[in-house]
């Protein structure tokens, strides 16, 4: 039985396009049925127009408040088995973790609980560490506090600048994700 998912991005896409070719194939056992986007102009809405999944924009200016702005999502949003935030560049509030209690999972640039925040990569970096990675954790009412899924390291290599440790992140970000879920599902925790 195949379970649902929605996918929230903020920007190019990259993760979400990961998730698109690894969930491709009808035997995967994983539907994407929704992209959010709060950025109509972001180039993951391109992505996902190629890979026909749904698409709901919401620009969180135009509602009074981020409950406002949530409730509108949450009225959009076909019937999913899980979120993942990937890229999605907003801390969700009570009205999308209580509609989806346990079922919001993060992908985080770093190796929490060390550099949580927007801008991992760049902290592990100035912060000289020699390993840094990647997390995917569930999302609670915290900034990248919730429990810890999956992680993988990643070696920060002599003479390596901050965009060659983003890349290397990425790349693994783009295996770590759909493995999670993958597993996630197979376990039967989603």
């Amino acid at each position: 039985m195949s379970k649902s998912i929605a996918v929230f991005a903020s920007g190019t896409g990259s993760n979400f396009q990961a998730l698109v070719e690894a969930f491709a194939q009808p035997d995967s056992g994983v539907v994407i049925k929704a992209l959010v986007c709060d950025h109509a102009l972001a180039p993951v809405v391109g992505k996902a127009a190629l890979a026909g999944v749904p698409i709901i924009t919401v620009d969180y200016r135009e509602f009074v408040d981020k409950a406002a702005a949530e409730a509108a999502i949450v009225s959009q949003l076909p019937e999913v088995d899980l979120i993942v935030l990937a890229g999605y560049m907003r801390i969700l509030g009570p009205t999308l973790l209580a509609a989806y209690p346990q079922r919001i999972i993060n992908l985080h640039p770093a190796l929490l609980p060390s550099f949580p925040g927007r801008t991992g990569i760049e902290d592990a970096w100035r912060y000289g560490v020699q390993i840094t990675g990647v997390t995917v954790h569930f999302v609670d009412a915290g900034i990248d506090s919730g429990q810890i899924i999956a992680q993988e390291a990643v070696r920060v290599e002599p003479g390596m600048s901050v965009d060659d440790l983003a890349r290397r992140i990425h790349a693994v970000e783009h295996q770590l994700l759909p493995a999670t879920v993958q597993r996630l599902i197979q376990g039967g925790k989603i």
